[in-house]
């Protein structure tokens, strides 16, 4: 996108080539920035050597995303920013993501400025490609993230030899975190700091609420969120996810006599707790119960964990058919 962007300023022409399974908005993006998108093939390696011979064949520019040594010196602007605006900082904490050009290029921009900050690359616990690209000692071609709805974006064939270089030998830590976490971390950043960020960009935050990294406790640490990149379908799938693992949506279902007032002596019941009832259904054909039954499952909202707790015992307390859905 930022090549997109300048090549436009300067009226350069330019063509970004993209796997079929990219993002629309970040798609959209590109091309409202004055970019020829191409989308070719299901990954980024085939969309890669696709760019690469249209570039060989028409005599192009090519650019390599993140491991040429002009791009890595580019992200690695952000550790310059970092260093100047957060004085005396400790430790540093970027997403390492696929390629992790960003935690590469900036670590190599801050341990020159001061080798004692502490720099630590956060990735998924499902894909943690970067630790086993260190463990094997090179590159590895082929992920199932690639193709994943929430991490696809977060590699790719960029993560390269200049890349794993500097990551090997910068890089002070590399850790993995669950997607729980990640998720609980893109909620609270919407709801805390109005920043809408991705699995990539929520991952730094991921490490600091899921006390994975108990020593920085009482040290100044700068956490870097670098990215958007979410349709918003996904976006809302993620949030009401998040909302569910902080214990702030919860389901349950119970079985009543199917007379007149009784879903209407439930709902009072859960108005008395102050809890708001988001969805409501019910099922009276499909249940090995007496036939003059009905089961309600209902789709509630809470405060937290321990209005959640208390709307359940208050249930419990009426209702012996109770069944909470557990996460």
């Amino acid at each position: 996108m930022a090549v997109a962007f300048h090549a436009s300023e300067l009226q350069i022409p330019v063509f970004v080539i993209m796997s079929a399974g990219t993002s629309p908005n970040r798609v959209k993006m590109c091309r409202d920035y004055g970019a020829m998108v191409i989308l070719f093939g299901p990954t980024a390696r085939d969309a890669q050597s696709h760019a690469r011979r249209l570039a060989q064949e028409n005599g192009y520019l090519y650019i390599e995303e993140e491991d040429s040594a002009g791009y890595l010196a580019g992200l690695g602007t952000t550790g310059l920013e970092i260093y100047e605006q957060v004085p005396n900082l400790d430790t540093v904490i970027f997403p390492a993501g696929g390629h992790c050009g960003l935690l590469a290029g900036s670590a190599a921009a801050l341990k020159h400025l001061n080798p004692k900050i502490t720099v630590i690359g956060v990735e998924s616990e499902k894909f943690p490609i970067v630790q086993q690209a260190l463990k094997v000692g090179h590159c590895l071609t082929e992920h199932d993230y690639l193709t994943h709805p929430l991490y696809g974006e977060l590699g790719g064939p960029s993560f390269g030899t200049n890349t794993l270089k500097l990551t090997k030998k910068l890089i002070d830590q590399i850790i993995s975190v669950r997607e729980e976490d990640v998720l609980l971390s893109m909620l609270r950043l919407l709801e805390c700091e109005r920043v809408t960020a991705d699995a990539e960009g929520a991952m730094g935050l991921a490490a600091i609420i899921s006390g994975t990294l108990p020593d920085l406790r009482g040290k100044r640490v700068a956490v870097v969120v670098c990215s958007g990149n979410l349709p918003l379908p996904l976006l809302r799938h993620c949030l009401d996810r998040a909302l569910v693992l902080d214990h702030r949506v919860c389901k349950f279902s119970i079985v009543l006599p199917d007379f007149p007032g009784e879903i209407t002596k439930l709902l009072e019941a859960i108005g008395r707790e102050e809890v708001r009832v988001l969805d409501m259904q019910k099922e009276s054909i499909f249940l090995n119960n007496d036939l003059f039954t009905l089961e309600v499952t209902c789709l509630a909202e809470t405060r937290d964990k321990t209005h959640s707790l208390q709307l359940r015992s208050a249930l419990a307390e009426r209702y012996s058919t109770l069944k909470w859905i557990e996460q």
